[in-house]
């Protein structure tokens, strides 16, 4: 389950467990804390489901839910996520969600697929085409207004989104170092028949900015890197082709996690913020580890 590498980050005789399985391809986890429950997204079936900790039993948020992704939990505690259907970054309320932004210079985003909320509250989060596709698995088919994808990053005092890093050609993944000061993307533009574009990038962050073009952080050695969680040494667990690889601050690998099938994403929670909570391509899984979220 792990590498050789010593010491391990997963708590002693930890196993991974399969918790939910029956999805097409699992994507946006977040632990819920005040009930106890993960919630995640099964984007071909066009749903969000909620696995409770008490009882081990799942069951179906929404449905439809606009092909949601990516989602955290803001400053104030609530669900924030990316909507391929409605290309927009929305937050969960009492009605049901809200638009919180769709829209930059005048056009629609392609398609948000994950984001990371900063220390003044801000939503940074990618843009690529995946919800746009003509084939309509995750989302709408549609063209991008803009030609390009971009990391933007919406202020909620202004309500507006303004770009941030325009370099990359699908950026994906994303998340910020413990204090704040850099920003990790991942790049899955491979997809795009660009071999080279299959890396985790890290910005240095100056407040709503980030300094210079960013550099090449890590490559996992198989796959590419997807979703990212932070823990509160500033490593980084990434999801890629068979598993979860773990990299030191400086981009040194520490850990491999195998896992029976494409991983997609993962999460810090549990009642302690020990487990890890990873979405792959047919189900949810967990398994325990010696640290918890940044």
């Amino acid at each position: 389950m792990s590498t050789d590498l010593t010491p391990s980050l997963l708590a002693p005789g930890a196993d991974l467990e399969r918790l939910a399985d029956g999805t097409v391809w699992s994507e946006g986890p977040v632990w819920l804390p005040e009930t106890r429950r993960l919630r995640w997204s099964d984007i071909p079936n066009d749903r969000i489901l909620e696995w409770d900790a008490v009882t081990g039993e799942v069951s179906t948020f929404r449905q439809p839910a606009e092909f949601t992704n990516g989602r955290t939990l803001d400053l104030e505690g609530r669900v924030v996520q990316c909507s391929h259907g409605r290309r927009a970054i929305e937050r969960e309320a009492a009605g049901g969600p809200e638009v919180l932004v769709d829209r930059w210079s005048g056009g629609r985003f392609n398609s948000p697929n994950d984001l990371a909320v900063a220390s003044d509250g801000a939503i940074w989060f990618t843009d690529p085409p995946y919800g746009i596709d003509p084939s309509g698995r995750e989302g709408h088919p549609g063209t991008s207004e803009y030609d390009a994808c971009f990391v933007f990053r919406w202020d909620p005092r202004t309500g507006e989104a303004e770009p941030v890093v325009t370099t990359m050609v699908h950026p994906n993944g994303i998340a910020f170092s413990p204090d704040g000061s850099r920003l990790y993307v991942s790049d899955t533009g491979f997809y795009a028949d660009q071999p080279e574009a299959q890396q985790i990038h890290v910005f240095e962050v100056d407040g709503p900015t980030v300094v210079g073009a960013g550099r090449e952080f890590a490559r996992p050695p198989v796959g590419a890197s997807d979703g990212f969680a932070v823990d509160r040494e500033g490593r980084l667990w990434t999801s890629a082709g068979d598993g979860i690889y773990v990299y030191a601050p400086d981009g040194g690998l520490l850990e491999h996690i195998a896992v029976p099938e494409t991983v997609s994403n993962c999460t810090f929670g549990g009642d302690d913020g020990h487990d890890l909570f990873l979405t792959a391509t047919t189900g949810l899984y967990r398994i325990r580890t010696t640290t918890t979220a940044a």
